[in-house]
C-alpha cells in the first residue's frame, strides 16, 4: 500500500463525562508488590522520592502529586507507608487515595516558609521505621544506563540533603528499575484503571491539537492558536508546545506574541499527565505555496513518514519486540536525511517518557498492559523541516479488554471508533490487542490550512 492525500472528515470521537479513579486497593497493591521486588533485590527498605516535576513513582503509589515541595515516601517491611511532605502538602495530601501516615518534614518546605515545628530529618526517618544499617533502595525518577561515563549502583538523583541522610543510616543504592524498567517494571505494566485513565487525558489533549489544526490562520500570534487547545486544567505532563517560524525546527518553545505566517514551519504538542500529542506541518493550504526548493515536501518527507508510521502502527503487539519496531522506522527512515534520533516510540505514564523499550537490537517483548506513545520525529535540520505523529496507545489482550469495555464502555466505544477510522479512512490495520487513546489518531495533514487533506494508505 502507498501513502497518498485523501479527503476526509474526521468523527468526533467525543470526550469523557467519567474520570476514571485508582481505588485505594490498588494503592495497597501497588506497595506490597514493590516492597516484595525491593526485598527479592536485596533491600531492606526503599525510599520514594518526588517533586514537581518528577511526582510519578510517588503518584503511582499514593495518588498524591507534590505541587511545590520535594516529598518521600518510606517503605518499609510490615509498616504502614510513611509519607514526609512540606508546609503546603501537608493538607492537600489528604484528598490522595492511597493508604499512608503523613509526617510533617519542613525542611521540604519553600524558602522562606515557617519552620516552627521542624524536627531533624535523621529523627523522622528512624520513626518512619529506618534503623541503622539497613540497605535502602533509592527511587529517584531517573535510570542511570551502563552507557553514562562513571555510573554506579550508588548514583543518585535525589537532593544531596536527603541523599546523605539516607546515606547516614547505611548503602544506599539506585532502585529506581524496579518501577520504570522497560521490560518488566512496576509502572511498566498497568491495570485496566490506570489505561482508562490515561485514556480520559488523551482524549483532552488530542482534542486540544484537534482545534488547533481545524481553526489555524495566518495572521493569529502564537498564543492566540494555542488559546484554541483549551486544555481543562488538568495536571500537565509538560510545558505547552507551540511555535511557527524560525523557532519551530527546535519543537520545545512555548508559544509567545509572534504574527503566524503563510507559509510558516509549524508545530505544537499538549500533555497532560497520561497522555500527550503532537503535530507538525506547514501554514500553507496546498504544497504550491511552499517555497519552490521544497515543494516536493509531500513526495521527500511526509509520505515517507507515514508509511514507516502506518508499518510500525500495524506491527506492535503483544510479543513484537522493541528491536522489531525500530528497525521498521529505520528501514523506512534511516536515511541521515531524515535525522531520526530518539528511539521511535516509548513507554509513557504519568510522567510523558518513563523509558523505551524500543532501540536497535532490543529484545524486550511489549506485553499486555503496557501504555506505549507513537513517537517518531524527523530532524531533518534542512528546510524541508519536519512532520509529526505522536499519539498513545496500550496493548490489552482479551481478559483486559473484556474487563476495559464493562469497567469504562464510554471509553471503550471511543476506542472501538478510533480502530474503526484508522482502518476503513486511513487504510491502517491494527491487531486486536492495539487501543488507541487519541482522537486525532494517525491523523496527518501536513498542509495545515487544508485540515481535511490527510495521508492515508491505498
Amino acid at each position: 500500500m502507498t501513502p497518498v492525500l485523501i479527503d476526509a472528515d474526521l468523527p468526533d470521537f467525543g470526550e469523557p463525562t467519567i474520570q476514571p479513579t485508582i481505588p485505594t486497593a490498588t494503592h495497597q497493591s501497588r506497595v506490597a508488590a514493590a516492597l516484595k521486588r525491593a526485598t527479592a533485590a536485596g533491600h531492606d527498605a526503599l525510599v520514594v522520592y518526588g517533586d514537581r516535576e518528577h511526582a510519578a513513582n510517588i503518584a503511582y503509589l499514593t495518588g498524591y502529586d507534590p505541587r511545590f515541595e520535594e516529598s518521600i515516601l518510606v517503605l518499609v517491611p510490615h509498616r504502614r507507608p510513611t509519607l514526609f511532605l512540606g508546609n503546603e502538602g501537608w493538607s492537600y495530601a489528604e484528598l490522595a487515595p492511597g493508604d499512608f501516615d503523613r509526617v510533617l518534614c519542613q525542611t521540604f518546605s519553600l524558602p522562606g516558609q515557617p519552620r516552627d515545628r521542624q524536627l531533624p530529618m535523621p529523627t523522622l526517618l528512624a520513626e518512619a521505621g529506618l534503623r541503622p544499617g539497613m540497605r535502602i533502595g533509592a527511587v529517584g525518577w531517573k535510570i542511570f544506563e551502563p552507557t553514562d561515563p562513571g555510573a554506579t549502583d550508588d548514583w543518585l538523583d535525589l537532593p544531596e540533603f536527603i541523599a546523605r541522610a539516607l546515606r547516614a543510616i547505611g548503602p544506599v543504592t539506585n532502585a529506581t528499575a524496579l518501577f520504570q524498567n522497560p521490560a518488566d517494571g512496576l509502572r511498566a505494566i498497568n491495570d485496566v484503571d490506570q489505561l482508562a485513565a490515561f485514556e480520559f487525558a488523551a482524549t483532552y489533549t488530542s482534542s486540544a491539537l484537534k482545534r488547533v489544526l481545524f481553526c489555524l490562520r495566518p495572521g493569529m500570534t502564537e498564543l492566540e492558536a494555542a488559546r484554541l487547545m483549551a486544555v481543562p486544567g488538568l495536571p500537565l505532563a509538560c510545558h505547552t508546545m507551540l511555535s511557527a517560524g524560525p523557532r519551530a525546527s527546535r519543537g520545545l518553545p512555548s508559544p509567545s506574541t509572534r504574527v503566524i505566517s503563510r507559509g510558516d514551519p509549524f508545530t505544537m504538542a499538549c500533555g497532560i499527565q497520561g497522555a500527550l500529542n503532537a503535530r507538525a506541518g506547514f501554514v500553507v493550504a496546498d504544497a504550491s505555496e511552499l517555497a519552490a526548493e521544497i515543494q516536493d515536501y509531500i513526495e521527500k518527507l511526509a509520505a515517507p513518514y507515514f508509511a514507516a508510521v502506518a508499518e510500525w502502527y500495524g506491527a506492535i503487539g503483544i510479543g513484537i519486540t522493541g528491536g522489531t519496531l525500530y528497525d521498521i522506522i529505520h528501514r523506512h527512515l534511516g536515511a541521515p536525511f531524515f535525522g531520526v534520533g530518539l528511539n521511535p516510540g516509548h513507554l509513557i505514564h504519568i510522567d510523558e517518557w518513563m523509558h523505551s523499550p524500543i532501540f536497535p537490537g532490543s529484545t524486550i517483548a511489549l506485553r499486555s498492559g503496557m501504555a506505549v506513545q507513537v513517537d517518531v520525529i524527523p530532524a531533518t535540520h534542512s528546510a524541508w523541516f519536519t512532520t509529526n505523529i505522536e499519539d498513545g496507545i496500550a496493548l490489552a489482550d482479551a481478559p483486559l479488554r473484556a474487563a476495559f469495555a464493562v469497567a469504562y464502555p464510554e471509553a471503550w466505544s471511543r476506542i472501538e471508533a478510533r480502530r474503526a477510522f484508522m482502518s476503513d479512512v486511513l487504510g491502517i490495520r491494527l491487531k486486536p490487542e492495539v487501543l488507541p487513546f487519541s482522537n486525532i489518531p494517525a491523523y496527518l495533514p501536513p498542509l495545515l490550512l487544508n485540515p481535511r487533506r490527510v495521508l492515508a494508505l491505498r
